[in-house]
């Protein structure tokens, strides 16, 4: 299991129908070091702590190996070319990682980098940004059908991160993996 690209955004305004609505969602590579703090990386922003950030939304992960649907799906709507590439932290994500998706990770799993833990706390929720920043209005709708939402992570042990990294899983209880609890809270 492998961190691919740490992503950080600032919050900044996106035209969604008209109207300015402030956002993080806009991730884009960093190279180097980056601290890790209970609530969330050096350098990074949520506009709206409600639904994203806070201690056990401190930091999003979301599996690289879903990306080649992601750029089938916007070309198929039109919101892009076949062969226009999607960078990292296209999806609003902090960590892109691979080796790890939403059926193997579980509640309570704690990820372990050389300096710092970070512990799966939730699945992720798509919402209107979602659809903008995907450029078609039914990208949050597809990823719930998909189940490929990436999750949560909560920091158990701040310190430092970079991209290129292996991490290992620690298990926690194994009760209910992001999976079934998207499944169970979205219904699909």
């Amino acid at each position: 299991m492998q961190l691919i690209s740490l992503n950080t955004a600032r919050a900044e305004p996106l035209l969604i129908d008209g109207r300015p609505v402030m956002t993080g969602i806009r991730k884009r590579p960093v190279d180097g070091e980056v601290e890790v703090r209970p609530l969330g990386l050096e350098g990074d922003e949520q506009a709206d702590p409600s639904v994203h950030g806070g201690l056990s939304k401190a930091v999003y992960a979301y599996p690289s190996e879903h990306y080649a649907f992601w750029r089938t799906v916007r070309a198929q709507a039109q919101a892009a070319g076949w062969d226009d590439p999607l960078s990292w932290g296209a999806m609003g994500e902090n960590l892109t990682i691979s080796g790890l998706a939403e059926g193997d990770a579980w509640i309570g799993d704690v990820l372990v980098f050389p300096d710092c833990e970070l512990a799966v706390s939730e699945p992720r929720y798509p919402c209107f940004k979602f659809n903008a920043v995907m450029g078609f209005n039914k990208a949050a709708k597809m990823m719930t059908q998909s189940g490929w939402c990436g999750f949560y992570l909560a920091v158990r042990q701040p310190g430092t991160i970079t991209a290129g990294q292996s991490f290992t899983v620690r298990p926690g209880p194994r009760e209910v993996s992001i999976a079934e609890l998207f499944r169970a809270k979205t219904k699909r």
